[in-house]
């Protein structure tokens, strides 16, 4: 794993970011735009799930602000895997990291469960987006962003 790490410390694009003078605050920038674009809507989605703003339909809601998170990864993805070769050696050993990926993979795992089991289950009865399930989902949702927020603040001190 540390070979893998300092192999990918020493690409060119790795040191072409840490030798530009913008690439990396640009790369940065982007990140943070994507993360805007993920966990704002999701959010929003989120605490109407909770039962907030009820008079905006769920299935409009879900359509308009939806396909932004999923576009967000465009963004975050690439920005963050070259954010991480730059510093690759560092990161893959640091817990705080691990703990931010931990995060990102429960997240995900939790938007599954929802858009395949709850969300779908309940998409004919409105009175189904606010059962025990949609609202525990919703919770991890807005619990796991923001530790993951948390997380990658961390990283950059």
């Amino acid at each position: 794993m540390l070979d893998f790490l300092d192999w990918l410390e020493k690409t060119s694009w790795a040191v072409g970011i840490r030798q530009s003078l913008w690439l990396y605050p640009i790369l940065e920038i982007v990140h943070i735009l994507g993360i805007v674009m993920l966990v704002g809507p999701a959010f929003m989605f989120d605490l109407r799930l909770l039962g907030f703003s009820k008079n905006i339909p769920l299935a409009s809601l879900a359509e308009h602000l939806l396909p932004w998170s999923r576009r967000s990864l465009l963004l975050i993805i690439p920005s963050g895997a070259l954010l991480f070769i730059t510093n690759a050696n560092a990161l893959g050993v640091d817990p705080t990291f691990w703990t931010k990926m931990s995060f990102i993979g429960i997240g995900a795992i939790n938007v599954f469960v929802f858009h395949r089991f709850v969300f779908r289950s309940g998409s004919t009865n409105p009175d189904t987006y606010f059962s025990f399930q949609t609202k525990i989902t919703a919770c991890v949702s807005i619990a796991v962003w923001i530790a993951t927020i948390a997380c990658g603040r961390l990283l950059a001190y």
